[in-house]
């Protein structure tokens, strides 16, 4: 006979590689976690079951009709929330957390007072659906016929910032109220795609972004009685943080959890929805994450020191996500010397982001 588990199985609603991560962080706790697939045929769920997602938005089949009215779906009315960038923002006004200036756009009308109000440079996007650089546009005076009329109410418009830097924090809150915070991470995009993420606690105002970060996302965790992982980006603007997007889920950018902290992001979701005892996350040294995209994937990379390899097993396409490489050492330079040797097995696109994170390093006091 077998035995049962200890505790209630998670439903993931999404079959990507987020859910399929979150799987393996249950395995060694024996928590079973399911994903599902939007186009799933119905099925009765198990009574004590939980149901999160790995995406914000998803299409309306008849499972996920029923799903959408389940009273097991943690932060249900989050993910509609924050998928939505208009009521994202209106949440970050209501909250007086720092962000760049905007206004919906409704009409062609509008354009006059959107550059007097919010900026002669704007950035327009979609309020759901646009990620990884798409659905979104570059607008000045002269360039506004990209913005044709059916996309007027279905988009914002938000102030151009020239930002110094991207960074992001990954955070849980658990039932009881309680925080976990990561540290912050140093991003960099490309075309709108995270291509590298860079951990290191001796970076430059390291611990003033910190402070700020936590106390913003802390306070947007709690407007919302959200439960689980969060992720908050943000614009780096002197020694100031701009709110740039929020995702109620575990992201890309907390992927260097997985080689460098105790407890990984997709553990620390599962541990906060099931109200498991969870120690102060706390990680020593430098952490990178390599994302693979749009690239074949390469045996040599499973030579590179200090490295762990994640593949997606998808089809190969350019600017897709295909997986990706966590890289981990207490000693910075090593890290730095691990990334040249992966350097020959990466395609020429990914060689100015590999410079920019030996240059991140190199601030390291």
């Amino acid at each position: 006979m077998q035995q049962s588990t200890i505790y209630p199985p998670i439903y993931v609603l999404g079959n990507g590689q987020l859910g399929r991560m979150l799987r393996y962080a249950g395995a060694p706790l024996d928590i079973t976690v399911k994903t599902i697939a939007f186009d799933t045929p119905v099925f009765n769920l198990e009574p004590d079951s939980l149901i999160t997602a790995e995406i914000e938005r998803w299409e309306p089949t008849p499972f996920t009709q029923i799903l959408g009215n389940h009273p097991n779906f943690v932060n249900l009315s989050v993910f509609g929330q924050l998928a939505d960038r208009f009521t994202q923002k209106s949440l970050l006004d209501h909250l007086k957390l720092p962000t760049s200036p905007w206004q919906t756009v409704e009409s062609a009308s509008q354009w006059q007072d959107i550059f007097t109000q919010v900026g002669e440079k704007v950035v327009v996007k979609r309020r759901t659906g646009g990620y990884d650089g798409r659905g979104q546009w570059i607008v000045t005076k002269d360039s506004v016929d990209q913005i044709t009329p059916e996309l007027f109410g279905e988009v914002i418009a938000e102030k151009f910032i020239p930002f110094d830097g991207e960074i992001s924090l990954v955070g849980a809150r658990f039932r009881n109220g309680e925080h976990r915070f990561y540290p912050i991470t140093h991003n960099l995009q490309q075309n709108g795609i995270l291509r590298y993420s860079v951990t290191n606690l001796n970076l430059p105002h390291q611990q003033s972004f910190q402070t700020q970060a936590e106390k913003m996302l802390s306070t947007i965790m709690d407007e919302l009685n959200y439960v689980g992982v969060m992720a908050m980006e943000c614009f780096v603007a002197g020694e100031k943080l701009l709110i740039n997007e929020l995702a109620p889920r575990v992201h890309n950018s907390g992927h260097w959890t997985q080689l460098g902290c105790t407890v990984s992001q997709f553990e620390l979701h599962l541990r906060a929805l099931l109200d498991l005892p969870t120690p102060q996350l706390t990680t020593n040294g430098t952490n990178v994450m390599v994302n693979l995209i749009g690239i074949e994937h390469h045996n040599e990379w499973l030579g590179i020191p200090y490295s762990q390899l994640h593949w997606y097993g998808k089809e190969v396409r350019a600017g897709r996500k295909l997986g990706h490489i966590n890289l981990f050492h207490l000693n910075s330079d090593e890290v730095i010397t691990s990334l040249e040797q992966l350097r020959p097995y990466l395609s020429e696109d990914f060689y100015s982001g590999l410079d920019w994170v030996k240059g991140l390093l190199s601030k390291v006091a």
